[in-house]
């Protein structure tokens, strides 16, 4: 397989990084960007030939100068999420609402919408776009967010349909319990709420996962080179979960 340019928002840090290492260590020429100058600095000190760019998704001005930037796209990994509000959907703020869908939602189309003519002009491309677990299940208090998973996963499905005829295919994965500090922060908040421990508290959760295991970066990252590789040319408009299949959670 040629080298490729490969886009992943959101790639200087956790899921996004490991997806921008997976790429890179296979010889594609990978551009990450991220709102986080000194996660970007850092992730292009890592990885030889890296391309770092400032860019926010849910600017579509923004998104527009980093494609321009970036030239044509081949693979393009929307990965950028924010977790939104949380707590009852009473006390959600429409503010914080917004802004989980901007970057969420329309930060994916914002980014589709600026890569999708290059592609239609070669006749082939590869999404690949980022939602999660708990569209599956359901996550009382985080209702913004898995709206927003839910919204991208629909997105998935009906832009594979649109764009198939001019060999462009999308599908998405759905990290689950992943083994992130953003993950380790959730369990020791829980455990700080609830009175137990983060062990107490992990071993709650893995007991709802059928392989009782967390998930690393780099798993999500080899199903990213998967979609995008020969191996995947007639796989379009599926949804796969990287997650030990989750059952629930609570």
């Amino acid at each position: 397989m040629s080298a490729r340019s490969v886009l992943v928002t959101a790639g200087a840090s956790g899921i996004g990084l490991a997806i921008a290492e997976t790429f890179v260590a296979r010889g594609d020429r990978v551009i990450v960007c991220d709102v986080d100058q000194a996660a970007l600095d850092g992730a292009a000190a890592r990885l030889n030939g890296l391309v770092a760019i400032r860019a926010d998704v849910s600017d579509p001005a923004a998104v527009a100068a980093l494609v321009a930037e970036a030239g044509p796209i081949e693979v393009l990994i929307n990965n950028a999420g924010v977790a939104g509000p949380v707590g009852g959907i009473e006390t959600n703020d429409p503010g914080d609402w917004a802004r989980c869908f901007a970057v969420n939602v329309h930060g994916a189309f914002h980014m589709i919408r600026a890569v999708v003519p290059a592609m239609r002009a070669a006749g082939s491309g590869t999404i690949i776009n980022i939602s999660t677990a708990s569209t599956v299940t359901g996550l009382p208090g985080r209702s913004a967010y898995v709206a927003s998973k839910w919204a991208l996963e629909g997105l998935t499905r009906t832009l594979a349909r649109e764009l198939g005829p001019a060999g462009i295919r999308v599908n998405a994965i759905r990290p689950g319990f992943m083994d992130t500090d953003r993950m380790r922060g959730i369990m020791a908040r829980a455990a700080d709420a609830s009175g137990r421990t983060v062990p107490e508290v992990e071993a709650e959760a893995l007991g709802y996962i059928s392989l009782r295991t967390k998930i690393q970066p780099s798993e999500i990252g080899e199903m990213a080179w998967f979609f995008a590789s020969d191996a995947a040319h007639h796989i379009t408009g599926q949804i796969v979960g990287v997650d030990g299949n989750a059952e629930w959670e609570g």
